[in-house]
């Protein structure tokens, strides 16, 4: 009988994991620019702002954790950070004056692309970085519960839906990809 050995997948090195940390930031700091333009339209009242304003405080928790990591470990920012301060608010903001509708349309459509995102990070990890894994595991969760939120409250009646969350996830995926290099 011959024995075959199960191929060990590559850990991440070093600078994968800097790239990880300093997107992630850079996706959570998005997210919370996003629910502050969409609860500077639409204020605290209703079932979705009260949705978002939930939402935008676990954000919170994520970003700031992510700050914290990013010190301790001297990875650098995104330098599109003040894009994505303008740009975030400015999604939140015009979803919002659409609808709440649309805006839970756009939290389905990033969730999306963020579950996607932490799923292959946490392939990638694998057992190399049990913390920083726990962590992105945790916020994936999260994540996840904030789309299921949003497609409760009605995402998919938003006029354009699928367009809507077509352009949105794109942003996302560009977003991602632009924050791990620069």
């Amino acid at each position: 009988m011959t024995d075959h050995a199960t191929p060990l997948m590559p850990q991440a090195s070093q600078t994968d994991i800097a790239s990880m940390i300093r997107v992630n930031q850079a996706g959570e700091y998005g997210a919370t620019r996003i629910y502050a333009g969409q609860r500077a339209v639409m204020g605290d009242q209703g079932n979705e702002a009260r949705a978002i304003a939930g939402m935008a405080a676990q954000e919170e928790i994520h970003r700031a954790f992510f700050d914290k990591v990013m010190a301790e470990r001297g990875v650098r920012p995104t330098a599109l950070q003040p894009f994505w301060h303008i740009a975030g608010f400015g999604l939140g903001a015009v979803t919002a004056l659409i609808g709440p509708k649309a805006a839970m349309a756009c939290t389905v459509a990033v969730e999306t692309e963020i579950d996607r995102h932490y799923a292959e990070q946490l392939e990638q990890l694998g057992d190399s970085e049990p913390e920083l894994a726990e962590a992105i595991a945790r916020f994936r969760d999260e994540e996840l519960e904030h789309k299921d939120r949003a497609l409760a409250e009605g995402a998919e009646q938003a006029v354009g839906y699928p367009v809507m969350s077509a352009v949105i996830r794109a942003g996302c995926r560009a977003a991602i990809a632009l924050s791990k290099r620069i």
